[in-house]
This record gives C-alpha cells, sequence and structure tokens, in this order.
C-alpha cells in the first residue's frame, strides 16, 4: 500500500514537473512580425552567450499590391558577418554563436517601394531551436520521458545562463572597480591643485600687502 502510493506520488510530480515545463519553462516560440518603412532599416537583437544554436525563419507576408523583397544582414557583437540575403521573400538562417553580446538582425526593402512590407521572423535560441521531433525518433522516447528530456534540456540551458551572468557581473564590477579608483586619483589630484593654488594665491597676497605696507611706510 505504501510503495504503490508512493509511486503515485512520484508519478503525480514528474507529470508535474513536465507540465511547468511545457507551459512555462518551455513556452512555444512566437513568430515576431516587423513592418518595414519605404526607407530605411529595422532591426532586431537578442543578448545571447557563447556557444549557443540559433535558428530562425523569416518571410515577407504577401499584400494587395504583390510580393515584395526585402534584404537581410545578421551580425555578431564584433561585426561579423553571419547571413546575408538580397532581394528574398522568405529564408533561413542559422549558427552557433562564437562570442557572447547582442545579435544583430536588420531588414530593409530593396528597390523603391510605394508601400510598407511586413516581415515574419520565427527567432529560436537555445533549447527552443531543438528539434524534439528527431530526438524522440532517433532515441526512441516519448510522453513523459520526453518531457523529462525537454526539462532536462531547460535545466542545462537556465544554468548556462546564470554562468553567462555571473562571468557578466564579474567583468562589470572589475570595470566599476577600475573606474572607481581612477575616480578617486583623479579627486586626489584635483584636491591637491585646488590646495596648492589656494597656498599660491595667499602667499602672492601676503606679498602683495606687505609690498605694498612698505611703500605706505616710505613715503610717511
Amino acid at each position: 500500500m505504501a510503495r504503490d502510493r508512493n509511486s503515485r506520488i512520484g508519478t503525480t510530480v514528474v507529470l508535474l514537473l513536465c507540465f511547468v515545463a511545457h507551459f512555462y519553462v518551455l513556452p512555444l516560440a512566437e513568430a515576431v512580425w516587423l513592418t518595414l518603412p519605404t526607407s530605411g532599416t529595422k532591426c532586431l537583437s537578442e543578448e545571447i552567450h557563447s556557444n549557443v544554436v540559433v535558428l530562425a525563419d523569416y518571410y515577407v507576408v504577401t499584400q494587395e499590391g504583390g510580393l515584395q523583397t526585402v534584404s537581410v544582414k545578421v551580425t555578431s557583437p564584433y561585426g561579423n558577418n553571419l547571413h546575408h540575403n538580397e532581394n528574398a521573400t522568405q529564408g533561413q538562417f542559422a549558427f552557433t554563436t562564437a562570442e557572447s553580446g547582442n545579435y544583430v538582425a536588420c531588414f530593409w526593402m530593396d528597390g523603391k517601394h510605394q508601400e510598407e512590407a511586413t516581415v515574419s521572423l520565427d527567432w529560436k535560441t537555445g533549447i527552443y531551436a531543438k528539434d524534439w521531433e528527431s530526438v524522440a525518433k532517433k532515441e526512441k522516447i516519448e510522453g513523459v520521458e520526453l518531457e523529462l528530456r525537454k526539462l532536462e534540456g531547460a535545466v542545462e540551458a537556465i544554468h548556462g545562463y546564470l554562468v553567462y551572468l555571473k562571468d557578466k557581473e564579474a567583468r562589470m564590477r572589475e570595470v566599476s572597480e577600475r573606474t572607481n579608483g581612477r575616480v578617486a586619483w583623479f579627486s586626489i589630484m584635483s584636491l591637491s591643485v585646488c590646495i596648492l593654488v589656494s597656498v599660491l594665491q595667499v602667499w602672492y597676497l601676503k606679498r602683495f600687502f606687505l609690498r605694498e605696507t612698505h611703500i605706505v611706510v616710505a613715503f610717511s
């Protein structure tokens, strides 16, 4: 009786974790809709740490005036070109991040158009870019076991992101401490200069009044 009860409780906990992972930890990715002006560029950026898989699909939404074409350019935080496509109505790009920072995807319209264009961008990173259907078929898992694998992947992704935030916070603290040290030395130097100028002013005024006093006494 106790063993069956514990088994049912364990199964319930596992199902609850899978439910939370499916609806909260691993939300379904939603496409972003960008309205491109007739001139100019519209960009979308995301801060991503290193060694993360990025997968994105985009396409131009058909309008009454006909299908329009756009140009796409994706760059890394250091300005490296990761994807470039011109006169495109749809496309896809995928890469693994080599450095941490903001990855930018920019869209602009080709040629001279009289109307705006709408682009749908489905941008997935990390655990969200993984093809779980292929994993399930390859490893022959399904149901609760598949959801547990998703939960495991989500935990690993969260751990990696926390490590990235910790490293970023350490770098920012180092920069802040170095900046505070420079500000402190600048304040000391400024105070020293002010004291020196004040002493020189007092010394000059003292000599000036003594000289004036001697002149007055001499004429008297």
